[in-house]
């Protein structure tokens, strides 16, 4: 889907964006271009990078080893 008309932008940027570090809405302007013409995207951008940044987030740390953590929990 389409999140920014006149940049052209889609989710699939956006997701990419984060995936590159992009984790607040100035970053995916100064990337992307995003809300820099009419700004209407700003709230849609805002929800699917927001959204891309929790996918970005669960799947880290689903794929860390618990185990590397047992130290730091024993230790508090």
């Amino acid at each position: 889907m389409y999140v920014c008309i006149c940049r052209a932008v889609t989710e699939k940027h956006i997701e990419s964006a984060v995936q590159g570090g992009a984790r607040r809405l100035r970053d995916l302007r100064q990337q992307l271009g995003v809300t820099e013409e009419c700004g209407r995207c700003a709230q849609c951008a805002k929800q699917c990078l927001d959204g891309a940044v929790e996918q970005v987030c669960a799947s880290a740390c689903s794929s860390v080893d618990d185990y590397e953590y047992a130290p730091l929990l024993i230790a508090a």
